[in-house]
């Protein structure tokens, strides 16, 4: 038998989460631009300093407010709906929406502090934008969560034929 977490330890496991993957976006972002000028070339990818003031692939370039109010009731939204089903949610499941979330707000953050975003990862090997680590969290987190609807939404599917 499976044991599953109390809805008030998968509540402490989202917002710990949340912070850790936040300080690690912070951390390894830092710790990139300050050393820009040290990483080596490749063939696959280089990091390459952009000061992003739109979204993704530039769009609503100039847009920073509308982008940070955006986010902010994106945060809210989800958050809200997490609470709202933490009974239902897995601890999987958790976890996804903790790393999009903390995307989502480290995006934010630097449209408030900075006024753009820090983009710095260039593939090479594909005609892609330049990102950052806070993007690679939010399509990670929306891919995982996606995939997850689509199974529960199939297993629950399942069931009742089978009822």
């Amino acid at each position: 038998m499976r044991k599953t977490m109390s809805n008030r330890a998968k509540i402490a496991y989202f917002f710990i989460s949340t912070i850790f993957f936040v300080l690690f976006d912070k951390f390894v972002t830092n710790l990139i631009l300050n050393n820009l000028n040290k990483l080596p070339e490749n063939s696959i990818l280089d990091f390459l300093y952009v000061e992003n003031t739109g979204a993704a692939f530039s769009i609503l370039d100039n847009y920073k407010w509308f982008l940070i109010i955006f986010a902010v009731l994106a945060i809210l939204l989800i958050v809200i709906s997490l609470l709202k089903n933490i009974r239902k949610a897995s601890s999987l499941a958790v976890f996804w929406i903790a790393i999009l979330i903390a995307g989502i707000f480290c995006n934010a953050y630097e449209r408030i502090i900075f006024g753009y975003v820090r983009d710095f990862i260039k593939l090479n090997f594909v005609n892609f934008p330049v990102f950052n680590i806070s993007d690679i969290f939010i399509n990670i987190g929306v891919f995982a969560i996606v995939i997850i609807i689509i199974k529960n939404n199939y297993t629950n599917k399942i069931n009742e034929d089978s009822n």
